[in-house]
């Protein structure tokens, strides 16, 4: 059970524990910088990421960071990832990537850091994935270290995988990482060159079968070609580049190991421990830089920064390491939040209440927006095309968009005969003069509405960003977040200049999936997407419970 007093108690008395039993010298310029800098970093953290959800940025790396450091973290934040992920889950069928399986391994990993278990996450099992050794192996090494780590975690079972072509054992992954070891005791990624983070990351994975026959002397070659490896200020290059990320990855390595990286006389240069340069980057006040040069905190680097002191300050105390988490805590609430809604939101606004339990279509079974697609039909958002038919792929126009949002918000639909192209007659015009009193849609012109128009992906993100305002979510971003969240598809010049802060919106919340290759914004979106983030919005809106 996750209890912020009696842990803040637990790592003042580490802290104690760690000035008491160091020497002197060592206590006063390596124990108290440390926990000054989780300190600052925790709480800018919790500053820069209000909000967790999945991913690499934002998400896991900033869970597992705070969790495991000790840091006195409000338990509404560890509820708001959790309950986030869920929500996630639900809308993509339990699947969090299609090819990157490193996607399920950091989740477990976050999962069990705070006292959830990843086999039961809206009722999907996040560790099964790791069952397909061919399809954990893809991204290659890289993916045997995270499983491992993930399935170690934990102490999990590896799950059976009834479609797998290979199915993933222990000793498989082992075998995996120990037959890339270099000639001179590094592991790559290419199989060529000893990198120092792919080295560091490979003896994090085989820290806790270090006293196996062959597994041994692989980490002490690992264990020397990181030593060869380290530069005269204490820290590495990998991929050219000198950077926070290599020194928190060597720290996490040997902390794991039982090796000191604070004092071991192997991982001490001219310019100082490697420790001391993971330190050199952090940026008084709160955060890492990823590069001595640059101007100010990196979000990626803050978080790797915080978990590299987190595995430092455990290993110091005499607490498991940093991926050992049995000593993980329970949470002290449940996984339900919604139901209620925001506080700011339009009081008009009202939770859907379910009218058709267990309301399913017979053409939805095993698409990724089943489950959002059940939640609306259940409550009468939206209904199907005939008999037991839902066309997940058919078009939707932006007539039965706006009935679709009026029925989620729980708007009472009434007409405005605003539009000359909406005849007060049609079964939509209430939902369109409802929607559009609210500011939910606007005209094609001043007169017209084009309600027969196939409604596109770009509109459809505009029209939910305005919803999503309704029910009290922050849908505002900065010029350079609008810039960052669109820039990673190569498409995105083609936005709409009206478009570009609400698909941005859609992509931060996850209500657009950032894992698509592309934007589109000019594609119809089919009647199971818009259905998925309609209900996205409701979940994070809380006007819907995430269980």
């Amino acid at each position: 059970m996750r209890e912020p007093l009696k842990k803040s108690l637990a790592f003042l008395l580490a802290g104690c524990m760690l000035l008491c039993t160091l020497p002197p010298a060592v206590a006063a310029q390596t124990a108290q910088p440390v926990q000054n800098a989780v300190a600052e970093t925790g709480a800018y953290l919790l500053k820069m990421v209000p909000e967790p959800t999945f991913g690499t940025v934002g998400g896991e790396w900033a869970v597992i960071a705070l969790a495991r450091s000790g840091y006195e973290t409000p338990q509404s934040w560890f509820d708001a990832y959790y309950n986030n992920l869920v929500s996630y889950v639900r809308r993509n069928g339990g699947v969090l990537s299609e090819r990157k399986y490193t996607e399920y391994s950091r989740v477990i990993l976050a999962l069990t850091a705070i006292g959830k278990d990843p086999r039961d996450v809206a009722g999907y099992d996040l560790t099964e994935k790791l069952g397909d050794y061919d399809s954990v192996i893809r991204q290659g090494v890289n993916g045997a270290f995270f499983a491992l780590l993930a399935l170690d975690s934990g102490g999990y079972a590896v799950p059976s995988c009834q479609n797998a072509a290979v199915q993933t054992t222990r000793e498989s992954l082992l075998n995996k990482i120990l037959s890339q070891q270099l000639p001179d005791g590094g592991f790559s990624l290419d199989g060529k060159t000893a990198d120092p983070d792919i080295t560091a990351m490979a003896l994090q994975a085989l820290a806790p079968y270090q006293k196996q026959d062959g597994v041994k002397t692989a980490v002490e070659k690992a264990i020397n070609a990181l030593s060869t490896m380290q530069k005269d200020d204490g820290g590495y290059v990998s991929f050219e580049t000198t950077s926070l990320e290599s020194a928190v990855q060597v720290v996490v390595a040997l902390t794991a190991l039982g090796i000191d990286p604070g004092a071991d006389s192997r991982f001490i240069n001219s310019g100082g421990s490697v420790l001391d340069n993971l330190m050199t980057y952090y940026v008084p006040g709160g955060g890492f830089k990823h590069a001595l040069d640059d101007d100010g905190p990196d979000p990626m680097a803050t978080e790797q920064g915080l978990y590299g002191l987190a595995a430092y300050l455990r290993f110091s105390s005499g607490q498991n390491s940093l991926y050992d988490m049995s000593d993980a805590a329970a949470l002290t609430s449940g996984q339900k939040i919604g139901g209620v809604g925001l506080a700011g939101k339009n009081p008009d606004v009202m939770p859907p209440t379910v009218l058709h339990p267990g309301k399913t279509f017979d053409d939805i079974t095993g698409i990724p927006a089943k489950s959002a697609i059940e939640a609306l039909a259940s409550r009468g958002i939206l209904s199907g095309t005939g008999g037991a038919l839902f066309e997940p792929d058919r078009t939707m126009t932006r007539a039965e968009f706006a009935a679709l949002a009026v029925r989620a918000l729980g708007f009472v639909p009434v007409s405005n005969a605003v539009f000359s192209d909406v005849p007060e007659d049609s079964w939509y015009a209430p939902y369109v003069g409802t929607s559009n009193s609210y500011g939910i849609v606007t005209g094609t012109s001043e007169t017209t509405f084009s309600p027969l128009d196939i409604i596109t992906r770009e509109q459809a993100a505009v029209m939910t960003e305005r919803a999503a305002k309704l029910c009290g979510m922050d849908t505002g971003l900065t010029d350079t977040e609008i810039r960052d969240l669109l820039a990673q598809f190569p498409d995105y010049l083609t936005c709409s200049s009206w478009a570009g802060e609400s698909l941005a919106f859609c992509y931060q919340n996850d209500i657009l999936s950032q894992s698509a290759l592309s934007i589109g914004p000019q594609e119809a979106v089919t009647r199971a997407e818009v259905a998925g983030m309609i209900c996205a919005m409701l979940l994070k809106a809380e006007l819907l419970s995430s269980e």
